[in-house]
């Protein structure tokens, strides 16, 4: 199924269907604020298994998810002051944290990397949190690739890639071709892991 969503006023009718089809364990490729994110409820563990076989990612390599807010993220990742300071000045926007993982009781062990750690975001995009407040709890969060592992940033060629694999696709039409800028806050520094499409240079 293939819904047009805006990505500032989201259409209800579109939110609604696809926190239904997560919520029944169903595959979703959303807009964000970066590139189309493909997701599923992070409480499914056939639905992550799924789109590890679709990524051809090893479950050793877990993938991010996407909270709504700093209060969100703190059910499931340990965040220190030093990291929510960060946090607070870049949230909502296109960021992935990782994070020192919490005893997350909901959340398949598959999330969680052998170093215990998670990675997070909260994106600046109304379609995407309206997802997650609509479903209840946070979504998986990679990137459209394929099957040479590139990142598509065409709805054309994301249609084309993900439309017989996958229950809904969102089309917000085009968006920037950039991944989220990912930074590890684990340490006592911040660490940027990958540029992305965030600014950086206030950690200079």
């Amino acid at each position: 199924m293939i819904l047009t969503i805006h990505t500032a006023h989201p259409e209800p009718r579109a939110i609604h269907k696809a926190a239904e089809i997560l919520a029944a364990g169903g595959i979703v490729i959303y807009p964000t604020d970066t590139v189309y994110g493909l997701g599923c409820s992070v409480e499914n563990k056939n639905a992550i298994e799924r789109i590890h076989l679709i990524k051809r990612q090893r479950a050793d390599k877990p993938f991010s998810f996407v909270c709504s807010d700093l209060t969100n993220i703190s059910s499931y990742a340990h965040v220190s002051n030093a990291a929510f300071k960060i946090m607070k000045h870049l949230i909502p926007g296109p960021y992935t944290f990782v994070l020192p993982a919490a005893k997350m009781k909901n959340v398949p062990k598959i999330l969680v990397s052998k170093r215990k750690t998670v990675g997070v975001r909260v994106p600046d995009s109304e379609a995407t949190l309206a997802i997650v407040n609509q479903l209840g709890h946070p979504i998986l969060s990679t990137s459209t690739t394929s099957e040479k592992g590139e990142v598509l940033t065409d709805i054309s060629e994301i249609i084309d890639t993900y439309r017989n694999i996958v229950e809904l696709i969102l089309d917000a039409g085009p968006l920037t071709s950039q991944q989220s800028t990912v930074l590890d806050l684990t340490g006592e520094e911040p660490v940027v892991v990958r540029q992305g499409a965030g600014d950086t240079s206030f950690l200079r």
